[in-house]
């Protein structure tokens, strides 16, 4: 797919930011805990905290510094808002390496915390009390001379048509490719209304509530933002929906929808752009997206979206403690 986008002429770029709780348990406390009323290594929300920054930042100068020894240097580290929440920003760099640098974070991040007798999670949503885990993916592209194909000074907001349709075809096909972006049951916990994550295949400019996020401004740092991702990606595979699905757009010169202005979740969108609401379903629009076949290549498609069938499978197999509440006496 990268070497698609490279016969075509571009070049991308892209970084990952990931969001991920600590807690102060081990493997075998967790589990031996069933994994209930586990002990976040800070309580509160404390957002870009100083405090707590501080108190732990012998834990940040160790993840910094394994960061630069294993080539997945973090461009910006801080607590977010939840007990024992951190947010790290990757640098960027060229795709490949980006999907690379993130798949190492993820995994030694969980080591790093091991070793302290901590734990790390990065599903998309580990408490029903606290809104997801964000993976968000950023992306650019540049020309064969390094020169950003995003920026348009003439155009309307200085978004060059390329970029349009970039954003077009991501918005057209995030439906038919959301299970490659949403691999678990538990990813879909986290898209419904009021917890911070998009709910739709919406755009806007600069605004944080839809699920495509153009961020303006020099050629060197004009990009897009996809924010459907949640902290729980195989990076290899969500950058690989996140841009072929924008190149598949700059081909077919896909015209997204009218930019949201305002907040996305009091809009209403129409059928085409509206999400999967479970796993199996996300499967079934990958399983018959023609798109997604010409991208990806048949094999792939029919093969990816068994596994997220059978992983939706496993889940019914299972009786949650929800049902066991609401059901066992008064049914």
């Amino acid at each position: 797919m990268l070497r698609h986008g490279q016969e075509l002429g571009f070049n991308a770029t892209a970084a990952c930011e990931f969001e991920f709780f600590l807690f102060e348990e081990t493997p075998h406390s967790a589990r031996e805990k069933n994994f209930r009323n586990l002990k976040n290594i800070s309580p509160g929300a404390f957002g870009y905290s100083m405090l707590r920054n501080s108190v732990f930042s012998e834990f940040y100068e160790d993840l910094l510094q394994l960061s630069v020894e294993m080539d997945f240097p973090i461009e910006g580290l801080h607590t977010e808002t939840g007990p024992g929440v951190l947010e790290a920003a990757i640098c960027h760099s060229d795709a490949l390496a980006a999907a690379d640098r993130a798949a190492l974070f993820k995994t030694y991040t969980k080591v790093l915390a091991q070793r302290q007798d901590w734990m790390a999670t990065f599903m998309a949503k580990w408490s029903p009390e606290w809104p997801g885990q964000s993976g968000h993916i950023h992306i650019s592209l540049a020309d064969d001379d390094g020169a950003s194909v995003f920026v348009d000074s003439t155009a309307e907001h200085g978004i060059s048509e390329t970029m349009r349709h970039f954003i077009g075809g991501q918005q057209a096909l995030m439906p038919e490719l959301l299970c490659m972006i949403a691999p678990t049951v538990n990813s879909f916990t986290r898209l419904i209304p009021g917890f911070w994550a998009p709910t739709a295949a919406s755009w806007g400019i600069e605004n944080r509530t839809c699920a495509l996020r153009a961020i303006l401004g020099k050629p060197s740092a004009q990009r897009v933002e996809y924010r459907i991702a949640a902290a729980d990606i195989n990076p290899h595979i969500a950058l690989a929906a996140a841009i072929g699905s924008g190149l598949w757009g700059i081909e077919n010169q896909i015209e997204p929808g009218k930019a949201v202005v305002g907040n996305a979740y009091d809009l209403r969108f129409p059928r085409k752009h509206q999400l999967p609401a479970t796993l199996t379903e996300a499967a079934h629009r990958l399983q018959t997206s023609q798109a997604a076949k010409v991208i990806f290549g048949e094999e792939f498609v029919s093969h990816y979206a068994a596994t997220r069938e059978w992983e939706e499978r496993e889940f019914r197999k299972h009786i949650t403690d929800w049902e066991m509440d609401r059901y066992f006496e008064i049914i």
